[in-house]
């Protein structure tokens, strides 16, 4: 045999065996652990029948989009029936499809065409409270000893007639209002048409479980489980220390987490979710991660949680949008990095930046002035090489930025109506509280999916139920497929080279230059391949010390720069640069 035959040979076996190992390391991971997750805002992603509101139908003409971005599985917002008056957060039938978005047949169809994609459909379960308009409030109004009389948490008023306690909802005002039919209060943790259901009575917990079974038998690939913190109360509702000047406590801060959720969750993964191939992933604000193992993992109670500690960086507690607090690119290495490792050896994490209640992660996390291209290659970097499953939301992809209109009558969300009150009680001026709502409004996640540069970016022939971003004629999915150098397209390479490399599947997660005030660097490394992937948050040249890598050779891989690896320094990135390197 020639010597370069039996190079070849040699290369061949090396390769053999080098997928084997690459392919034995991921088959003990599930199907979600090695996909990537795609969050519909369903009211804007596209519009087909006209009435300015996203539908079933467009999220199935769209499913080739996604599988391009190597999307398995697909979160749909609240897709129910409901009045609408938080966007389908407020469930009035949990088994009927809300009319604005289409049928009961449309989603049967999305399901079948998305399995025939290799992508499973998940729904988003609101279970810590239903809308007013629900037949469950409607009946437990109307008496005091009917069938559905304690489906609710209801109290008496005090001797004075005031509230039963002193909390604040999450959407600002009084947590109890006052039913004249019942004549008794009712508590809501968000706004008075969204009761909070009494999850101590064990009929309303199997009413909800036999809803998670009805969905998951139609073919759910899974639930995302909606305001989690808020299920359990305190015994005996308890007054708590005023946070405000009206004597009043946030109710997140007297509810969130309360002992034993974890006993009802541990439940409902029995009842639901045990046997089948599905997962669950929690929204549930304000787990530290010392505490993930409880909540996910072999003996936690969901497969992932989104817990909100890189999120939620400028606020302790409560999310009051006037009193939010200045933070440092270390406060976020240490968010992420806690949650990394909390969940090493035991659980799986959700990774994300983005969701329809948040801020655009560019405009969270990089200096208004930073060019948006890059800033949004330099997260999308973070958000697909760290360990665990990426959580993509609609637009994410395309780099947006957040809006900024004049009148907070232009607004639509609740909750920035309610925290512009609440800046201008704090002594804010008109100004100065729309500044706080343009920061974090939820509006700036909601407007309308950009596809083309037709009218309103191609996502309705109507009126949209909220205004497009007016630089759709420029950042649209369109142009941004054609253009090489778009956010669009880095997502598009990073998804094909995370599919590609095993390690960026199951290896481990080590942080580096931990002391930089500009870099964010961690190691993924596995038995075969070593990845350091570096990311400059700033708009300056960052230097990277490479001395702690010994002799290792580098070799760079990715440059989200300009696409040209010999134009880019291991040791020195450029402003808002991300690197994916090898290290032999």
């Amino acid at each position: 045999m020639k010597a370069g035959k039996r190079i070849s040979a040699v290369v061949l076996a090396f390769l053999l065996l080098f997928c084997s190992i690459a392919q034995a390391g991921t088959e003990t991971l599930s199907w979600w652990q090695t996909t990537n997750v795609y969050e519909v805002y369903v009211n804007s992603f596209q519009d087909t029948d006209g009435n300015g509101y996203g539908d079933i139908k467009g999220i199935t003409e769209h499913l080739d989009y996604l599988k391009a971005l190597d999307i398995g599985a697909v979160w749909l917002t609240p897709v129910f029936a409901s009045p609408m008056r938080d966007n389908g957060y407020d469930v009035a039938d949990y088994y009927e499809i809300n009319p604005l978005y289409g049928t009961n047949e449309d989603i049967d169809t999305l399901l079948a065409e998305a399995r025939n994609r290799g992508i499973r459909i998940v729904l988003d379960l609101v279970f810590n409270h239903t809308s007013s308009d629900h037949k469950w409030f409607r009946e437990s109004e109307k008496s005091r000893d009917n069938e559905y009389s304690d489906w609710y948490i209801w109290r008496d008023a005090k001797p004075d007639g005031s509230e039963p306690n002193n909390w604040r909802a999450i959407f600002g005002g009084s947590a109890w209002t006052w039913s004249e039919t019942r004549q008794q209060y009712y508590l809501h943790t968000f706004a008075e048409s969204q009761p909070d259901l009494n999850w101590e009575n064990p009929a309303v917990r199997q009413a909800l479980y036999d809803v998670a079974n009805y969905w998951a038998d139609k073919g759910a690939g899974g639930f995302r489980m909606d305001a989690i913190p808020y299920l359990k109360k305190p015994a005996g509702l308890p007054d708590g220390a005023p946070d405000s000047t009206d004597g009043t406590v946030s109710i997140h801060d007297m509810t969130a987490n309360t002992d034993g959720i974890l006993d009802f969750l541990h439940e409902f993964k029995e009842k639901v979710q045990s046997g089948r191939d599905i997962f669950t992933v929690g929204e549930a604000n304000g787990v530290p991660a010392g505490d993930l193992p409880e909540w996910v993992g072999e003996n936690g109670v969901f497969d992932m949680i989104f817990e909100f500690s890189h999120i939620n960086l400028e606020f302790e507690g409560a999310e009051t949008w006037c009193e939010a607090k200045d933070w440092t690119l270390e406060d976020l290495k240490k968010a992420l990095t806690g949650s990394q490792t909390a969940t090493a050896d035991n659980g799986w994490y959700p990774i994300f930046f983005e969701n329809h209640d948040k801020p655009r992660s560019i405009s969270h996390y990089f200096p208004a002035d930073a060019d948006p291209v890059l800033a949004g290659r330099a997260l999308g970097t973070v958000l697909l090489t760290l360990r665990g499953t990426p959580f993509i939301f609609e637009g994410e992809e395309l780099g947006y930025v957040n809006i900024a209109w004049d009148s907070i009558d232009d607004y639509n969300d609740l909750n920035s109506k309610s925290q512009y009150q609440i800046a201008l009680q704090h002594g804010y001026t008109e100004e100065e509280a729309m500044a706080f709502v343009h920061r974090f409004s939820r509006d700036n996640a909601r407007t309308p999916m950009q596809w083309n540069e037709e009218k309103d970016g191609g996502f309705t022939s109507g009126t949209p139920w909220l205004p497009v971003h007016d630089d759709y004629m420029t950042e649209n999915a369109s142009d941004e497929q054609r253009d090489p150098d778009s956010v669009l397209s880095w997502y598009l390479t990073l998804a094909g080279f995370r599919s590609e490399h095993p390690v960026l599947l199951d290896g481990t997660y080590r942080e580096v230059a931990g002391d930089s005030g500009q870099i964010y660097a961690f190691i993924r490394e596995d038995g075969t391949q070593k990845l350091l992937i570096a990311v400059n948050f700033t708009g300056t040249e960052a230097p990277l010390d490479l001395g702690g890598f010994g002799e290792e050779e580098i070799r760079i891989l990715l440059t989200s720069y300009d696409r040209d690896a010999d134009q880019a320094q291991p040791d020195l990135l450029r402003p808002y640069e991300a690197l994916v390197m090898e290290l032999r």
